[in-house]
């Protein structure tokens, strides 16, 4: 490795100025008790030689295989595990649990709520534990609350696990957020944010086909939902317990070589954002409430995917209002995974390809305004018409991965980071409360009020 230097915070988050482009191994001979844990790593490391192209992009291809498939693991079965009530609403959950159609939109407002309040709480507790296994036991207990979803035969029951499974849900995707800022430079975030956020078109089209396939399943002891419930919880739990053995908590303790982890570290220096500090510095969290980027961001968040709670919640209904039979209600909301999926692929490629993750959100919010449109002001009479514009307004949810991007790629400081994602976060959910009262919660065809 070339003659270069590293120029190191007063906070001691790593940084990197025109003047000081790089680390030299084994020179950082002391680190402040509050730095970034990735300084302690070079200080003791040795000299690995210089990275060349084709060495990056081969550690980058064994990055990806090594943390990926994981990271969509969690999200699609995040996505999946909370909108199972989407598939159970037109499976004989009403009847079952007895429950009336406003208590049916009360526990997707639960869930929400129970998300939001828990957010600042995980995001302390994200910093000050390993993060990968801090996420795998999450993912382990919120598949606990959703196996034991089958048990649920009233209102009260049904509160009390959507309450569970926002609590143990909120850390999911400010855990992903953190890890992608650990291992990928600004440029290569937003396609990799993209692809563990396929994981809500993929979610999509599982829980569709499994909606479909139990619905075929009759039994005296489990009715189709409740055994629905029982099989993706426990498949949760299998994926939760391989995230805390194989996905690794940073580039330092990770299976790459010594050399291989000395790369990872020090090709991200232009990102200027650090790589992990476990200690909580209040002053940043300041920082991040005094920053107007951050409220920016959370009216953008707000203001453009307030339909999120359509398509997540009541989709099912929706498309059953429409005059479909339950079974073909499950297999008609396949075309809105794929939808999300081909949205996302192209947004964020091109987000990370030219650098424009503003303009491509714009982008996106034009479908989707247009088939909130078509749901909104189409005669009940056109259902094809109705149906279309329910897809459409799946492109709204694809831009919310350039925000989790966006959110990496500009926050210093990992207290900051922590803040802004939990920020980030809780105007998700904010705008999938204020969904609920667009829509008529006594009509059960839960038609927009735009």
């Amino acid at each position: 490795m070339g003659d270069f230097e590293k120029d190191v915070s007063k906070s001691g988050e790593i940084s990197s100025s025109p003047q000081y482009s790089d680390v030299e191994i084994g020179t950082v001979h002391e680190t402040t008790k509050n730095g970034d844990s990735a300084l302690e790593f070079l200080r003791t490391a040795h000299d690995v030689g210089e990275l060349t192209p084709e060495d990056e992009r081969r550690l980058l291809r064994k990055i990806d295989w090594m943390i990926m498939p994981l990271m969509w693991c969690c999200y699609c079965l995040q996505y999946l595990d909370k909108t199972l009530v989407n598939y159970a609403a037109v499976m004989g959950l009403y009847d079952d649990a007895n429950i009336t159609t406003d208590q049916f939109s009360n526990l997707a407002l639960f869930f929400y709520v129970s998300y939001l309040v828990v957010e600042f709480p995980h995001g302390y507790a994200m910093q000050r534990l390993p993060t990968a296994k801090y996420l795998g036991s999450a993912v382990i207990l919120w598949g606990l609350v959703t196996a034991l979803t089958c048990l649920c035969k009233n209102y009260g029951a049904l509160v009390a696990t959507r309450v569970l499974l926002g609590c143990f849900e909120a850390a999911v995707a400010p855990s992903l957020i953190l890890i992608t800022s650990m291992w990928y430079k600004r440029t290569e975030q937003p396609l990799r944010t993209g692809i563990w956020y396929l994981g809500v078109g993929t979610g999509t089209m599982i829980g569709s086909l499994i909606s479909f396939g139990f619905q075929h399943y009759h039994s005296d002891a489990f009715t189709s939902w409740q055994t629905m419930f029982l099989v993706v919880g426990l498949v949760t739990i299998a994926v939760g317990i391989t995230v805390v053995f194989l996905l690794p908590d940073n580039p330092m303790s990770s299976r790459l070589t010594p050399s291989e982890k000395v790369w990872a570290i020090t090709r991200l220096r232009s990102n200027q954002t650090g790589i992990e500090n476990t200690t909580f510095k209040p002053y940043q969290v300041l920082e991040c409430f005094k920053d107007p980027q951050t409220w920016l961001l959370s009216l953008i968040t707000i203001s453009s995917n307030v339909p999120n709670g359509a398509v997540s919640s009541y989709q099912a209904t929706l498309i059953k209002s429409f005059g479909f039979d339950s079974k073909t209600t499950a297999l008609l909301q396949l075309p809105s995974g794929a939808i999300s999926i081909i949205s996302i692929l192209i947004a964020t490629y091109l987000a990370g390809r030219f650098n424009q993750r503003g303009l491509n959100i714009i982008t996106l919010l034009v479908p989707g305004m247009l088939g909130g449109c078509l749901m909104a002001f189409l005669p009940s009479s056109a259902k094809t018409g109705k149906l279309i514009g329910n897809y459409l307004t799946n492109c709204i949810g694809s831009s919310l991965p350039l925000l989790y991007s966006w959110v990496a790629a500009n926050y210093a400081g990992h207290t900051k980071k922590n803040g802004k994602r939990e920020r980030h976060s809780i105007s998700e959910r904010v705008e999938n409360e204020e969904f609920l009262d667009l829509t008529d919660r006594e009509n059960a065809r839960f038609r927009y009020r735009l």
